[in-house]
This record gives C-alpha cells, sequence and structure tokens, in this order.
C-alpha cells in the first residue's frame, strides 16, 4: 500500500464515517509518525452522548481514540482539542487517571480542526450502566465514591508549573472572576427572543451576591478537571477501581475545589434512596466526601459549602442556555424545558444552601 493511497481496504461499513473523519487523511498523518500501518479497521462512535466528536479504531495490531471537535462550527473547538492534549500529554507520568496521549495534531488543515489520538480506556460510565458486580455490593459502591475524590485530590496534586503548565491558566482573581464570568453568560442569552430573562430565575440575583460576600480567602491554585461528575469518569468492570477521567475539555487552572464543589452538587442528601447511579444505597456520605478530600489535599475543606454553591450557579447558567434558545425555536422546546426545570432545581438548592428557602 503507498502513501498516497493510505486507506485502501477500509471496509465499506466505515463509510459512514468519512462525513466526520477523513479516513484516508488521518491514516497518511499517522503513517508520517510511524503509527502503525495499514487500512483503518472497525472503526466505531463509542456509547454516550458528547458534543465532540469519538471514534475508536484499530490500524494494525493497535486500538487508537480520536477525539476532535463537532462539524457545526463551534468557537475555540480547535483550541479546546489543542489545550486536552497538552495536558494529557502533561499528565503522562502523574497518579491522574486519564487516557494516555498518543499522539496530538493542533493543526487544522488534516482533518479540519485540531485533533488527538488516546489510548482506549476498557470501563464503564456509572450514569449509563452498573455491572452486576457493582449493583450487587455496597461496599464496592462505597470505594467507587471514595475514588472519585482520590481522583480530583490528585489532580490538585499536580505540580503544574513542573509539568509546563505555567502559562495554561490565569490563577490571580481565578474566584474573583466566578459570579461576573457566569453571570454575563447569563445575561447574554437576551440575544435569543422570548426568552423570560433573569425575572424567569428567582434566586439568581441573591445566589451572586452571597458568593461575592463570602467568598474565601484562601487560594492555591491548582488544575482543575471543571466537569467533574458520574458521567465524565470510567471505572473497572473488576472492581471499583476509577481508572480514567474523560472530557477534559473544561480544565484549566484555578482553585482544585472546585472540583470537590461540582461532584457535590451532583450527589444526593444524605438519606436519599435515588441518586444519579443505581442502585445508590451504599456510596459515601457527603460528609465523607469532604473529609476525605481534606485529607488526600491537606486543603480547608470546611469551605466546601461555598465551592458547591459555586457549582449549582455555575452549573444553571450553563444549562439555561438552551432553554434560552428554545425560547427562540433554535433548540428542542422540550429540551429547553428540561434543562430549565434544572437549572431552577440548582438554584433552589443553591438557596438552601445559603440558608433560604
Amino acid at each position: 500500500m503507498s502513501a498516497a493511497d493510505p486507506a485502501v481496504g477500509v471496509s465499506p461499513a466505515l463509510d459512514a464515517w468519512r462525513e466526520l473523519v477523513d479516513l484516508d487523511r488521518l491514516a497518511a498523518w499517522m503513517d508520517a509518525r510511524g503509527l502503525e500501518s495499514g487500512p483503518i479497521e472497525e472503526a466505531a462512535r463509542p456509547p454516550g452522548g458528547t458534543q465532540n466528536i469519538l471514534l475508536k479504531f484499530r490500524r494494525g495490531e493497535r486500538w487508537f481514540m480520536l477525539r476532535r471537535p463537532p462539524l457545526a462550527p463551534r468557537m475555540n473547538g480547535s483550541e479546546t482539542m489543542r489545550r486536552e492534549a497538552r495536558v494529557l500529554g502533561a499528565l503522562a507520568t502523574s497518579d491522574v487517571p486519564h487516557p494516555r496521549l498518543i499522539a496530538g495534531c493542533p493543526e487544522e488543515d488534516v482533518l479540519g480542526a485540531a485533533f488527538y489520538l488516546m489510548e482506549p480506556i476498557e470501563g464503564f460510565t456509572p450514569r449509563d450502566e452498573m455491572p452486576e458486580l457493582h449493583a450487587g455490593d455496597p461496599a464496592i459502591r462505597h470505594r467507587m465514591g471514595l475514588e472519585m475524590v482520590d481522583a480530583i485530590a490528585a489532580l490538585a496534586g499536580v505540580d503544574y508549573v513542573a509539568k509546563g503548565l505555567s502559562t495554561f491558566g490565569k490563577p490571580e482573581g481565578f474566584l474573583e472572576r466566578q459570579v461576573p464570568r457566569w453571570r454575563a453568560q447569563l445575561e447574554s442569552y437576551a440575544e435569543h427572543p422570548g426568552w423570560p430573562g433573569l425575572a424567569g430565575l428567582p434566586g439568581v440575583d441573591r445566589i451572586g451576591r452571597w458568593l461575592d460576600d463570602n467568598r474565601p480567602a484562601d487560594f492555591r491554585p491548582g488544575l482543575i478537571h471543571g466537569d467533574f461528575h458520574f458521567a465524565n469518569v470510567l471505572f473497572s468492570r473488576d472492581s471499583a477501581d476509577l481508572v480514567a477521567m474523560v472530557d477534559w475539555e473544561l480544565v484549566t487552572i484555578g482553585e482544585p475545589m472546585v472540583d470537590l464543589g461540582g461532584l457535590l452538587s451532583h450527589w444526593p442528601e444524605d438519606g436519599a434512596d435515588i441518586g444519579p447511579v443505581k442502585p445508590w444505597s451504599g456510596f459515601p456520605t457527603r460528609a465523607e466526601l469532604i473529609a476525605r478530600y481534606a485529607e488526600c489535599t491537606g486543603r480547608d475543606a470546611s469551605t466546601a459549602n461555598w465551592y458547591e454553591v459555586l457549582a449549582c450557579y455555575k452549573i444553571g447558567c450553563i444549562l439555561e442556555g438552551t432553554y434560552a434558545r428554545a425560547c427562540a425555536g433554535r433548540a428542542p422546546k422540550e429540551t429547553g424545558d428540561y434543562l430549565h426545570a434544572a437549572t431552577l432545581g440548582l438554584f433552589e438548592k443553591a438557596m438552601r444552601k445559603i440558608g433560604v428557602g
């Protein structure tokens, strides 16, 4: 097979993927880097919802996972891929569970956008399924919850300067920027006709003021995953081990306690029978999560409530965007209504956390 025609022999079943990923150009790019040889085979899109494109495939004796932005234009899609690849490369020798980076392509002339290849991870996402081993043993589920904390604690402990990531984010003023940042995004939805605006979001002003008035004084910058919850982790099918944190598109440098707050915002109140994973019984209490994080990181976790309120505020501001687009007929009404209800639930939770309502 010549380098000029690298994908000769590709199965007709892969033809559908040519609209998402140009397999010929991908194979030629891989040839130039010595990443196996021969046709790209057994390509398939992994289960699980994601806006970005994931493609698992085999070439030669090796399996690869490709990640690239969606075909529909999206602001900074290629830059997001470059940032993800940079972080995954920096984490190569760390204790942080992550997909191992194989190679990245920061240029856009190969597939029309930046992309990277990583090692596929064998595991399951608890939000989507619970194997018999995990569903049948509360002790396993308890360990899974602690593994969640251990993962973000390991990320918080990475020396990002030593890893060459000192220019990766802007830690100065990180906490001070949070409320204005997400408030500005919320107000930007006014461009969508029909959105009721802040009047349809009771409590949003009060939550923002509380966050500004009670901002923690302690700040120790570190790496943040930025979207850490049960949908963005993979566990081993044979144990309680968390084998990878995935979907790194919001990674940055800031206050790592943000990841703990995000985890807590998805965690039911103690005594709840229903949670984001089924069955829920056996998972650690919220106090156990906080204590574990403090033990592993040495950070003052007494401010965990502030970070949970921030997570509710931030996630609510993001989700409301789809509702605003739905009000203008630019997104499905059913989806918009569902996410608006989720936003209201998050703001109600935040109000309870600050002692209102």
